[in-house]
């Protein structure tokens, strides 16, 4: 069940079973998982995935063409660089899933946290040496091979750690299954249909909603005028 390779699945099915039997019993769920006992699941839940955002990886990965032309490549090369980093991503996720279980999560997450410091420092280093506080100069075809090699580590250090490890520790909580549900239930509820609608008119949409017609004034959409008229 747990993707170990043995035939014999009965006791830990049996064991899921059980688990879903007893969390059918609890009567408050949301009240029980901010409980002492559940706070290191639900910090680390949390706080994985914050980190994996606060990284940096989605600058490196959107603005790549740019960073690596500001490093001294040409416009073909940016964004051959671009590409090399997204086979790098690709080839280094495809380790991480092969290594994981060897290794474990947390010897992985410690070496992919230095490395990534690492590169992240080296790439600083480069950039200040070669501009400075002026921000003025250029990058010699050895010192941008450089930094391409230390981003491209960067890049593998992260997919092998927080772009796959990151998501399998926190799979087994769907902690965030309940927020796509809320959003769904709020959309459902609170927002109204505004296709072919012109912005003009979109009090009047509000107007006629359920809830949040209560809060748009009716002169708002012309009702008090239309109103004043027929009492004359």
């Amino acid at each position: 069940m747990a993707g170990e390779g043995t035939p014999n699945v009965h006791d830990e099915f049996s064991d899921l079973v059980d688990a879903s039997a007893v969390s059918q019993q609890v009567r408050h769920p949301w009240r029980t998982i901010l409980e002492p006992k559940y706070r290191p699941q639900l910090v680390i839940t949390c706080l994985i995935p914050l980190f994996q955002q606060l990284t940096g990886i989605n600058v490196i990965m959107f603005y790549a063409p740019v960073l690596f032309k500001t490093l001294g490549f040409a416009d073909d090369a940016s964004l051959m660089s671009a590409v090399v980093t997204g086979l790098v991503n690709v080839f280094a996720t495809a380790v991480s899933i092969v290594v994981v279980d060897r290794f474990g999560r947390r010897v992985l997450f410690l070496e992919g946290g230095i490395q990534m410091l690492t590169c992240q420092i080296g790439v600083g280093v480069l950039i200040a040496s070669v501009f400075g506080v002026s921000g003025n100069g250029a990058f010699s075809k050895e010192l941008g091979n450089l930094a391409l090699a230390l981003i491209c580590i960067y890049v593998a250090a992260f997919c092998m750690v927080l772009g796959t490890i990151g998501v399998v520790v926190r799979a087994f909580l769907f902690f965030f299954g309940g927020w796509v549900l809320l959003m769904t239930v709020f959309v459902y509820f609170f927002v109204p249909e505004t296709k072919n609608m012109p912005i003009e008119e979109m009090n009047r949409v509000w107007k006629a909603h359920w809830f949040w017609g209560k809060y748009i004034p009716d002169d708002a959409v012309g009702l008090s005028h239309k109103s004043s008229d027929h009492d004359a």
